[in-house]
């Protein structure tokens, strides 16, 4: 018999069933830079085989929450292209699966301007399903392993409004963030959103409270204070900036802080990877002998859309010219053919040729490298091919003048950087030849 998931335990509840999810996909993600270009955050791969939005979505199914909708925005056919092929199993007589609405526009002639109008405008579509009594509102961009039913359960057991899920983080990271303070019944007392100068823990000041960009709202509350703050002048469409604050000492407002106490992994791992520094930590993390995010628990599965691929095969076994991989995560369809992977993430489709070297990096799906290669904390884009004889990551000046490289040193390469640099010299030689 299959194990039984050993967190859903209260997956047949009614306060799962009478909750929506509605997971925030429409975002540009310019953080991420040209890992962004072509397509909306919550797309870009991660892990090798994953979306990043994948694990909002698997959260959802292991938790029990089964009425989930993705809205989007940005950048969004390869995002809606991969829900299609994967995620949408649905069971409509019952308004249950995972669906996904698109910025249609549905009231006046904006599109989404922020988090809160984003679930403003949609908020018609919720309140048709008469059971729904709360929604539970998620970021896409996040990377981690909840049960969303422990928070829902706190939430209504507590009598809240609405709750805001927060964790710990070092001060010095908390501006990126939502700073809260909670006081010792668990009521939201502050909230600052991205503050130049963070409130620590009263009892920890190398660290602060932040919120996780996750929130449970009854229906009623929520529709009640977006309609109310449309009134607002000074209102910018976002629950951190606006909503939140403004219903503190107005509204029964609690914080639920995720720790390791019965969730999957029992560590508290979360990660916003918004950013390609945060991106790269997030993806190296997964190498670590006991990764703190455990994609090899069956108990907690993380779930996606995969195309069919044969394993991984490495090639050649000579003294000089030997494939082969230590330290390192690869994927099926990847061909280590000479090279040597070191300490490096390894997507699907991912082809290393002979005598190259890639250490510290992460190959995205179907990216490749060239002969006689050396890669040291870089990260290639899909589809990129790295041309034989290229070194990256070894010269930090000459990397900037032809890719993106990061505060902590992370090369990003795309096909599109190469393609403009083999421009750049073409038009040189052009001039070059140019008679005086």
């Amino acid at each position: 018999m299959p194990k039984e998931n050993q967190y859903s335990h209260i997956s047949s509840n009614a306060r799962l069933r009478n909750t929506t999810a509605m997971i925030l996909a429409g975002g540009k993600g310019t953080r991420l830079k040209e890992l962004t270009s072509k397509v909306a955050k919550p797309a870009v791969s991660f892990g090798g085989k994953f979306k990043i939005i994948d694990f909002a979505l698997s959260n959802c199914i292991n938790s029990g929450i089964r009425k989930v909708g993705v809205l989007t925005q940005y950048m969004a056919q390869d995002l809606i292209h991969h829900i299609q092929s994967g995620w949408q199993s649905s069971y409509s007589a019952l308004g249950e699966g995972v669906h996904i609405i698109p910025a249609q526009q549905r009231i006046g002639e904006n599109w989404y301007r922020g988090t809160a109008d984003a679930i403003y405008q949609n908020l018609d579509l919720i309140k048709r399903h008469d059971q729904t009594e709360r929604i539970l509102i998620l970021g896409g961009d996040h990377i981690y392993k909840m049960d969303y039913s422990r928070m829902i359960n706190f939430h209504v057991e507590s009598g809240a409004d609405v709750t805001v899920a927060c964790i710990q983080k070092p001060i010095e990271q908390a501006s990126e963030f939502g700073v809260m303070g909670l006081n010792d019944q668990g009521d939201i007392i502050n909230f600052v959103e991205k503050p130049q100068n963070p409130t620590p823990m009263p009892n920890d000041d190398s660290k602060a409270l932040i919120s996780m960009g996750i929130y449970i709202f009854n229906v009623d509350i929520l529709d009640a204070e977006l309609r109310q703050a449309l009134n607002n002048p000074d209102y910018k469409h976002d629950f951190g900036h606006n909503i939140i604050p403004s219903l503190i000492g107005r509204k029964n407002l609690k914080g639920y802080v995720f720790t390791e106490r019965g969730h999957p992994g029992a560590n508290g791992y979360w990660r916003d990877v918004g950013h390609v520094d945060e991106y790269y930590a997030a993806s190296m993390d997964l190498l670590a002998p006991t990764p703190e995010l455990d994609l090899y628990d069956a108990s907690w599965p993380i779930m996606t859309n995969q195309v069919q691929r044969p394993g991984v095969k490495f090639l050649f076994n000579d003294p000089s010219r030997r494939g082969f991989a230590v330290d390192s995560v690869l994927c099926a369809g990847a061909i280590i053919s000479g090279g040597q992977v070191i300490h490096s993430l390894i997507s699907s489709d991912v082809r290393v040729e002979d005598f190259s070297e890639v250490k510290d990096s992460i190959l995205l799906p179907s990216a490749s490298v060239g002969q006689n290669c050396k890669l040291n904390k870089v990260i290639v884009g899909e589809n990129c091919h790295i041309p034989n004889g290229t070194i990256i990551g070894y010269d930090t000046e000459q990397d900037r003048k032809l890719y993106t490289v990061t505060e902590n040193g992370v090369v990003l390469v795309t096909q599109d950087m190469f393609a403009r640099a083999e421009q750049a010299q073409q038009q040189a030689k052009a001039g070059d030849a140019t008679p005086a």
